[in-house]
């Protein structure tokens, strides 16, 4: 399910997105919510895309960013995004995809797809790219700021299921975000949790600091969703920073440019590697359903990226290898 009226840029980078994903995807299926006489004139200017793959469903209005989330939720029952997850959870489909108000996508997945039985809060998980070959799930980077030990221990759970399953990691490394590496260290919500986190069947490699996140040292780095989000966005925000220095200093004269010329492909990797767009969305874990976040101001093919991620999250059974190994160990209160 595609919320083709979610997002800044929608719906003509996300219905683009949706074209480029059929081409890319076999066996690749659609169903696209929102105005269907905008989404059927966009559609309309992809040809190569197999338009038998896919399906409209009209739905006349929208949930923007400037709405209380839980309220428009409840209120706006023809919003593409409320249809959207409608059909997530009456299985008529398997995966929701939206770069629509993340305040929405939270309220609405927990409202109507709700969760998995056992879990206390779900958590966003966006998968971002490390110094080594390997990505680092961050989990979480936004749905919840108010925690409880308990609740960054299920989100260690969470995200070590979807390392094994997606990722082909045997045993992730687990590391606790924090203030410093030592087990003494941090807030009474890092210090429970560290202790919580020794007791639980994941491969517990301690505290992480923030320097430490994209080391490649942890393939999980679990959070409160305050401290989540803060660290995430101060790593899309220095990525921009040094791309745009990195550029401003390479064209600054002749032999700068000189060198640029013959680094350029080295640079087009690093820009690769760096850039979200390549990476897809963040993921919504502890939702009895598939939930995908794409950023708000994606690209064409930042959307296709994040149905590639889709279709991944499906062929690994993420949901229900999540639900077994929660039903699997006792969790604290």
């Amino acid at each position: 399910m595609v919320d083709a009226f979610g997002g800044d840029n929608a719906p003509v980078e996300i219905v683009a997105g949706c074209a480029l994903a059929l081409v890319e995807i076999p066996d690749l299926y659609l169903i696209l919510t929102g105005d269907e006489s905008r989404i059927k004139s966009e559609l309309a200017k992809h040809p190569n895309a197999d338009m038998n793959r896919v399906e409209v469903r009209h739905a006349p209005s929208l949930i923007t960013n400037d709405e209380h989330p839980v309220n428009a939720v409840r209120r706006k029952k023809d919003s593409s995004l409320v249809k959207a997850l409608e059909a997530v959870a009456n299985k008529e489909a398997e995966v929701f995809v939206s770069a629509g108000s993340t305040g929405a996508v939270l309220a609405g997945a927990t409202l109507i797809v709700r969760r998995i039985k056992g879990i206390k809060r779900p958590a966003l998980a966006p998968v971002l790219p490390t110094n080594q070959e390997h990505d680092v799930i961050l989990i979480d980077c936004g749905a919840n700021v108010d925690m409880k030990p308990v609740n960054l221990q299920q989100f260690a759970v969470m995200g070590s299921a979807y390392a094994k399953s997606i990722m082909g990691i045997k045993n992730p490394r687990v590391g606790l975000l924090n203030n410093g590496a030592e087990a003494e260290k941090g807030c009474e919500l890092t210090k429970e949790a560290y202790k919580l986190l020794l007791q639980t069947p994941v491969n517990f490699a301690g505290n992480c600091e923030g320097r430490d996140i994209l080391s490649g040292e942890f393939d999980v780095v679990v959070s409160d969703g305050f401290a989540g989000n803060v660290a995430l966005k101060s790593i899309e925000g220095t990525a921009l920073m040094m791309m745009s220095v990195i550029k401003r200093e390479l064209m600054g004269g002749t032999l700068s440019k000189l060198g640029a010329l013959l680094a350029k492909s080295a640079f087009k990797r690093i820009k690769s590697k760096m850039d979200y767009n390549s990476h897809g969305g963040a993921l919504l874990l502890g939702i009895d359903g598939s939930i995908i976040k794409a950023h708000g101001t994606c690209s064409a093919k930042s959307f296709a990226a994040a149905l590639h991620q889709a279709a991944k999250f499906i062929d690994g059974d993420v949901v229900n290898i999540i639900r077994q190994s929660i039903e699997a160990m006792p969790l604290s209160e």
